[in-house]
């Protein structure tokens, strides 16, 4: 027999929609702000409604059965569309706005404070949160951590990196593309040879490891062509490995982003950049995607439609000097 939806309190639905995120009563509570008896009574009801026990108990916590498996998506898109009509009464901007986001560095910094002003002017009493995209930011995203990351992605067809390696449950946007560059100081001795593949693997390199890797699309081309490159150190980040490179009293030079010119010009106004000596087909492979990513249940949520539009008019890049 068919029950009435306004006999079951709607607040039941939230509660099912964060047990089924958190796996745990506890952690469902802390969210919630009340205590885990408080869930446990709500679980009951929900148990009573759908005549099926939602959740089995594990080792790991709790394990929902085909049932509640089945409801993640309808609770997902009902939860967003309720968020939305909430969020158009009237002009008042929703209050305790949390942003959590995960950035590529240094290109997080260029754009950071036109970001945050965006952000206060739309919603004034705002809280963001800004990470450094790292080896755990998809499962950042994938946890519901963050709302939205910025990173570049590769389009060597070998990478683990790759747009395709991302898993079914995560969408991306594509802003712009770019082309990584050779950053050495205007003074170095390659300034002055004929800039060929030769004098490229002449000096040693500054590297930096990207998502826990040492290699990347470069050392695969290389590798191809049967050649490799010095590599003298490796650091953590562009920011790192640019700033490396403005020292004097070494010969070395790093490979990064063709955006971080913008960057160098600001503080490291000693560095020059030169293209990668590489034949067409091959520089192609290394084109880097630089994309927007967060997960399908934030499809529908307005404050990152609204965080999507943003960035899409501060990063696309596309077609502009970056």
């Amino acid at each position: 027999m068919k029950k009435p939806l306004a006999r079951l309190d709607l607040n039941l639905l939230f509660t099912l929609q964060l047990l089924l995120q958190e796996q745990s009563v506890s952690k469902a509570a802390k969210k919630l702000n009340v205590t885990p008896s408080t869930v446990s009574k709500s679980l009951t009801k929900l148990r009573d409604w759908f005549d099926d026990p939602l959740f089995v108990k594990t080792p790991r916590g709790l394990t929902p059965t085909p049932l509640a498996l089945s409801m993640v998506k309808d609770l997902q898109d009902w939860l967003q569309i309720g968020s939305q009509i909430l969020t158009t009464r009237g002009d008042e901007a929703p209050k305790d706005v949390r942003l959590n986001l995960e950035a590529e560095s240094p290109l997080s910094l260029i754009m950071l404070n036109e970001l945050t002003q965006s952000v206060y002017q739309r919603y004034p009493n705002a809280k963001i949160k800004m990470r450094n995209w790292d080896y755990d930011s998809i499962d950042s995203i994938v946890r519901g951590e963050s709302d939205i990351g910025f990173s570049g992605r590769e389009s060597h067809p070998r990478s683990k990196e790759s747009l395709d390696a991302l898993p079914y449950f995560i969408d991306f946007e594509v802003l712009f593309h770019d082309l990584p560059v050779v950053y050495l100081r205007k003074d170095h001795p390659a300034l002055q040879e004929e800039w060929n593949l030769e004098a490229f693997l002449k000096y040693p390199h500054i590297n930096i490891v990207w998502e826990k890797s040492e290699t990347w699309a470069l050392d695969e081309i290389l590798t191809d062509l049967q050649l490799d490159r010095h590599i003298a150190l490796t650091l953590a980040g562009f920011e790192q490995s640019l700033f490396m490179a403005a020292q004097s009293n070494h010969t070395m030079t790093t490979v990064a982003p063709n955006y971080c010119r913008r960057y160098v010009e600001q503080l490291h106004p000693n560095l020059t950049c030169l293209p990668i000596p590489l034949d067409e087909e091959n520089a192609k492979k290394l084109l880097i995607p630089f994309t927007m990513i967060w997960h399908k249940r934030n499809a529908y949520n307005p404050i990152v439609l609204w965080l999507k539009d943003t960035l899409r008019e501060l990063y696309q890049f596309e077609g502009k000097s970056v």
